[in-house]
């Protein structure tokens, strides 16, 4: 849950930032091929076991996909931290990341049409997930001369807050925070032909009850509002890491026809899971998706 702007950081906040600040240095020092795998090994090897990440993924793998053999789930309790880490040190590694993936070719069913929608300056709403690098294709876009921007929710420690919106910046603006403050500009942005990014796959305490691998999942409309209120296609887009775990493709779905907010979400989760089921270890099991 977020904190209030108004309140101080404790000393938690402190702790946890200072410990994040000094591994970030360390692996900053990196050459990039180096502090990238470096990072995922920290995160999945060290890191995950002390924080339960490795306890909440096998919790959720056990709520949705109970039939994984125990080989598996062993390998996703260490792969999806080590994508975690992975997509952390990239996120904040600014020119280095934006070199590799700016010249990344669209591909899949709906690269055309997003290529349309940008030749015809007509607003977007890319929907995504914390999948693969969730930054990749904004990143990408950006590169390339896309006018997108990110819609992001601030995290709860007010330092790290600080300093990740200061890293994603450098991938890409303008950035808005959810909220009042970020939506007047937001709106704006978006009616003048913009592009906007928005990571669905959080659990939003006023979303709907769609379902996520047949299990219900409070997920926000905010995308399908958008797109329907602004005219706005609904395009879901992806940065799938590649084997080598440096390189990645986008990969662009189709525009979720228009209809209704609560359907054209769920189309949404659907397109997310199909995706996650050919990539378990790319999504963010760690997530409490289903609290």
């Amino acid at each position: 849950m977020a904190r209030p702007e108004n309140l101080s950081p404790s000393a938690s906040d402190r702790m946890v930032d200072r410990a994040f600040r000094a591994l970030l240095w360390c692996a900053l020092r990196l050459p990039y091929r180096l502090r990238v795998p470096v990072a995922g090994w920290v995160i999945s090897r060290l890191v995950a076991p002390l924080a339960g990440y490795s306890r909440r993924v096998r919790e959720n793998l056990a709520l949705v996909c109970p039939d994984l053999s125990k080989a598996e789930v062993r390998r996703l309790v260490r792969a999806v931290p080590d994508n975690v880490g992975r997509t952390t040190i990239e996120l904040y590694s600014g020119k280095d990341f934006v070199d590799r993936i700016r010249d990344l070719p669209l591909t899949g069913p709906g690269a055309a049409a997003l290529e349309a929608a940008h030749a015809a300056g007509r607003p977007v709403i890319l929907a995504t997930g914390h999948f693969g690098n969730y930054d990749v294709a904004r990143g990408a876009l950006v590169a390339r001369g896309y006018s997108v921007g990110g819609l992001y929710k601030p995290m709860a420690n007010p330092l790290f807050n600080e300093h990740y919106v200061a890293a994603i910046s450098k991938i890409g603006k303008p950035l808005f925070p959810r909220g009042p403050r970020g939506l007047s500009d937001m709106v704006r942005f978006l009616k003048s032909g913009g592009m906007l990014g928005i990571v669905m796959d959080q659990r939003m305490i006023r979303g709907i009850p769609a379902t996520f691998f047949g299990i219900r999942a409070l997920t926000a409309t905010s995308a399908a509002d958008l797109a329907l209120k602004y005219g706005a296609d609904l395009i879901p887009i992806y940065g799938i890491r590649r084997p080598d775990g440096l390189n990645f493709d986008i990969h662009v779905e189709n525009p979720i026809p228009h209809s209704n907010a609560a359907t054209m979400t769920q189309a949404v989760n659907d397109n997310l899971e199909a995706l996650v089921r050919q990539h378990m270890e790319q999504w963010f099991w760690i997530h409490r998706r289903w609290k």
